[in-house]
């Protein structure tokens, strides 16, 4: 029997939210509990209208602020009643596991008994929001609360806001309002991701250890399982025709009127005939519906007899080898991967897929990462070169100037950004990237228009394909962001905030020409504090630790970073500034004047999210 759901909580409005085969049952939904003291014959009875309308206008605000990446409102669960001992926390958390809860906010405008109201749920991400008022004490019960949870083992973010509010003040303090966002955005990845899956098509390419999976990761820190197919499943697919053959035809249609071809560099006599040529387009295009429906189902595979792969693998991401032993022979899966990384295809506009070349499996982590907490399509790259103001000049004859004047990181790979990373989406004519759900018809045309779709360069694919040729423009806010796995550590994240830059031509194409010019290319520098890795340009590439990247849209490091403390992943490198960082509370047990060593440190002790569960 269906259960009526909390009228509290709002239903997914149906406008450009897209239905889409990634997500089975229900997305995961946000808790609130409202806790109270639990003392009757006057105290409590004062208290139940201002706790419940506590609750209520935390849910409210937080259905307006937060969607999830198919762009529904999130929705909220409140508990039934005020939460004032140890069973109606029960029946709190009872009533959560029936309708979908992936994380809890406590809130309360008075003193409650902490360790009997406390969720104790082992892998929710928590949070507490305690009034700020002097009639009743919650900031007394948040920091009862918060230490109980830090004593159990259970780090909880703590919320309090710097002024002190009436009690029958009902607004949400505007530094309340951005830590309740930080939590739930970081909270809401930790619970997306539970259940999921990485798949990999393919091994480990050319000997890149981002593509040796380690299982152990993916489970214990992101509570993900591992998927594998062979390369040799595409093959049965493309020969057996198992793909939706209608919407290959309108694929194949939209391509021809969009993917204009771009320069073929490789020699004449080297070149591939135009039949081979049309060929191939067909090939990349079927790849593209496969690797879909290998991640997502596809029901229309049912209707045509394959009951068991319209299933698909309940991939959250995935990673295409490729190189080598598909590319020597078949066409690469730039087209696919930039397409499929992309906001639009011949459906229409729709939420991005996360595809990550190479199969590097620890940057398609980043990607996912950066969408469950952008919901913006990801760029991926390779950290290709650090361009120094003298060697510019030396190779150009031009200096560099504006944000670029120290230096520029060429950030490049062989054609599996995403188009959104053209900057061909504006926001009072402000190159951005957007949410699918913003970006308008005209501006996928404008992506489309800005990206050449290059024959592929034989020398790296002998199997042909098309590569995507585009120059992101504009000055666009980015944070890039890497994770390492490091013997006897375990994860580590790494990022930088910077910008992308425009170069004039006279700079940019003699440089661009130095590499290949038929890849993506996008100018990145890092906002230097100069301090550690972030003295320079230059500091910030060599303290990279590899040779792959990911460019999310906005100055978002201190989301990174939230979400990183609640899988227990250290952050080695960031440039966020001390007043962004929001972590749980047990981190500052660790030392408050070294941050970043009371980050290792801290989660080494609570170890990974799901470690203990296995």
């Amino acid at each position: 029997m269906k259960k009526k759901h909390d009228p509290d909580s709002r239903p997914a409005q149906k406008k450009n939210v897209r239905s889409d085969a990634r997500r089975l049952g229900t997305a995961p939904k946000i808790g609130i509990r409202p806790v109270i003291d639990g003392r009757r014959k006057g105290v409590r009875e004062s208290l139940e209208m201002q706790t419940m309308n506590m609750a209520k206008s935390a849910a409210r605000f937080i259905t307006d602020s937060v969607r999830y990446t198919n762009g529904a409102p999130v929705e909220c669960v409140i508990a039934d009643s005020c939460i004032g001992g140890v069973a109606e926390a029960a029946q709190a958390a009872r009533k959560f596991e029936d309708y979908g809860v992936g994380l809890t906010l406590t809130v309360t405008p008075c003193w409650c008994y902490g360790s009997e109201t406390m969720d104790m749920h082992p892998w929710y991400p928590k949070a507490i929001w305690g009034f700020n008022g002097s009639e009743r004490p919650g900031a007394v019960y948040l920091a009862a609360t918060k230490a109980a949870h830090d004593q159990k083992g259970l780090p909880v973010f703590s919320i309090y806001g710097s002024e002190v509010q009436d009690a029958g003040d009902a607004s949400i303090p505007h530094d309340v309002q951005e830590k309740i966002l930080r939590f739930v955005r970081a909270g809401l990845a930790v619970a997306e991701m539970r259940g999921k899956a990485y798949l990999s098509i393919g091994s480990v390419s050319m000997g890149i250890v981002g593509s040796m999976i380690q299982e152990d990761f993916f489970e214990d820190f992101l509570g993900m399982r591992c998927e594998a197919v062979d390369m040799t499943e595409l093959v049965r697919r493309l020969e057996e025709n198992i793909y939706d053959r209608e919407e290959y035809a309108k694929a194949k249609a939209w391509v021809e009127e969009y993917c204009k071809e771009g320069e073929d560099i490789n020699p004449q006599k080297n070149r591939q005939s135009r039949e081979i040529k049309d060929r191939n387009w067909e090939t990349v295009i079927k790849m593209t519906i496969i690797i879909r429906d290998l991640m997502a189902g596809n029901p229309q595979l049912a209707k045509i007899g394959f009951e068991e792969e319209a299933m698909g693998h309940y991939a959250l991401a995935s990673g295409f080898q490729g190189q080598r032993q598909w590319t020597d022979h078949f066409p690469n899966g730039d087209f696919s991967e930039a397409i499929l990384n992309s906001s639009f295809d011949w459906n229409g506009i729709r939420e991005p897929y996360i595809v990550a070349t190479e199969n590097d499996t620890l940057n398609g982590v980043c990607m996912m990462f950066g969408h469950l907490l952008t919901h913006t399509a990801q760029i991926f790259g390779d950290i290709r070169t650090y361009w120094s103001p003298e060697s510019v000049f030396r190779v150009t004859g031009h200096e560099l100037s504006g944000k670029a004047a120290r230096g520029v990181i060429h950030f490049l790979n062989s054609g599996s950004a995403c188009l959104d990373g053209t900057g061909r989406q504006k926001q009072n004519g402000t190159s951005v990237m957007k949410p699918f759900w913003e970006i308008s018809s005209q501006e996928m045309e404008d992506c489309l228009e800005a990206t050449r779709w290059c024959p592929a360069n034989l020398e790296y694919f002998r199997g042909g394909g098309y590569s995507s040729q585009f120059l992101t423009q504009g000055e666009m806010p980015v944070t890039m962001t890497r994770i390492n796995l490091i013997k006897g550590l375990g994860p580590v994240l790494q990022l930088a905030e910077g910008f992308t830059v425009d170069l004039p031509p006279e700079i940019h194409d003699p440089l661009n020409r130095r590499t290949d010019p038929t890849w993506p290319t996008t100018w990145f520098v890092p906002v230097l504090n100069g301090e550690g890795a972030f003295r320079s340009v230059y500091s910030v590439m060599n303290n990279w630790g590899s040779n792959h990247g990911v460019m999310t849209y906005g100055h978002v490091g201190d989301a990174f970073i939230s979400l990183a403390s609640l899988l227990r992943i250290p952050v080695s490198m960031h440039n966020v500034p001390e007043d962004r960082v929001f972590r749980p509370t047990a981190w500052s047990a660790y030392g408050t004047a070294n941050l970043e060593s009371a980050d290792f440190r801290a989660c080494k002790t609570f170890g990974p999210l799901y470690g203990k569960c296995r």
